[in-house]
């Protein structure tokens, strides 16, 4: 009887046994199972979608591990660029600047490497970001170690020619002036001696008798420049080489000819009053890689501290140049 199972019949009011065949089960235990399937499957989308298998786990940790070595690859890096910004400030502002030398450029020690091209590799990945920055930055910073290493490969090959440089740079008075009262006028804008409005005076004019001796201020070759150089009378060009040149103007007479090389403090000529000149003396001026240059910083070998400082008051006075 409790395998048995009634129904209420509607027409007759009587319960009559339920049948139960063997297909009905059937498709009733097909139900109960696709659903069960159904559950389950359900079941395991909501646990594979809220929780991570073992080996996304096992990723996530690999993945989290990598953004922290290069997190510190990144820290480890800001601190070299800042060892090397400093290598190269004090390469540019007092390694290259004891031997005379030009800074180097920022845009070239800091130049990259081709283009995207180079990085195609590092894309398609969730962290392509992070990967293409830090390889443009250890490109960059592998560009700047080059730059930096040969231009201290430069500084030593100057610093082993520095004798002889120190020897070429125009370091004295191109005439006798012990008692600093030859120094006519200086450097910059003066008073045209001619047409009497203020010019730009590209040198220093020394006042001395004609036949005064006139010496070269550091060793060199003796050459002919390129282009015109009317107004100066007799004059001679001294190539000093480090991207030095001194110019002796109005001269009366030359006595070293072109390619003809000096040692300082040799008599190169006399002072004289050629080409337009108001009077006896020597116009004197000095050149580095071809722009005019104030002489006065060049007579460190002739003068004390004291005599230093006297020279530079009486060359900045605004007056009348000679020539």
């Amino acid at each position: 009887m409790a395998n048995k199972k009634y129904r209420l019949n509607p027409n007759s009011l009587k319960f009559e046994e339920v049948k139960v065949t063997w297909r009905d089960r059937m498709k009733k235990f097909g139900w109960h199972a696709l659903t069960g399937v159904a559950f389950a499957t359900l079941a395991l989308i909501i646990v594979f979608m809220l929780f991570p298998s073992p080996r996304e786990r096992m990723l996530e940790r690999e993945l989290a591990h990598t953004k922290l070595q290069y997190k510190m690859m990144n820290e480890q890096l800001d601190q070299l660029e800042e060892v090397l910004a400093d290598l190269e400030n004090r390469d540019d502002n007092i390694y290259r600047v004891i031997f005379e030398a030009e800074p180097i450029p920022d845009a070239e020690r800091k130049a990259g490497y081709g283009g995207a091209e180079r990085y195609k590799e590092l894309q398609g990945y969730e962290n392509t970001e992070l990967l293409t920055k830090t390889a443009k930055r250890l490109d960059k910073l592998s560009r700047r170690l080059y730059v930096q290493s040969k231009s201290f490969d430069d500084v030593i090959e100057m610093a082993r020619n520095k004798d002889e440089m120190l020897q070429h740079i125009p370091a004295i008075q191109p005439i006798n002036n012990k008692n600093l009262k030859r120094i006519a006028s200086g450097f910059g804008y003066r008073i045209h001696p001619v047409y009497k409005t203020l010019r730009m005076h590209d040198g220093m004019d020394f006042t001395a008798p004609p036949g005064t001796p006139i010496y070269a201020t550091g060793n060199g070759k003796v050459v002919k420049p390129k282009g015109s150089m009317s107004g100066y009378g007799n004059y001679v060009v001294i190539d000093h080489g480090y991207g030095y040149k001194t110019l002796y103007a109005h001269m009366n007479k030359v006595i070293v000819k072109p390619w003809h090389s000096v040692k300082r403090g040799e008599i190169i000529g006399y002072v004289g009053n050629t080409g337009v000149s108001t009077g006896p003396h020597l116009h004197y001026e000095v050149r580095k890689e071809g722009k005019p240059v104030n002489p006065v910083h060049f007579f460190y070998n002739d003068l004390t501290p004291e005599e230093y400082e006297k020279v530079i008051e009486i060359s900045s006075q605004v007056n009348q140049a000679l020539s």
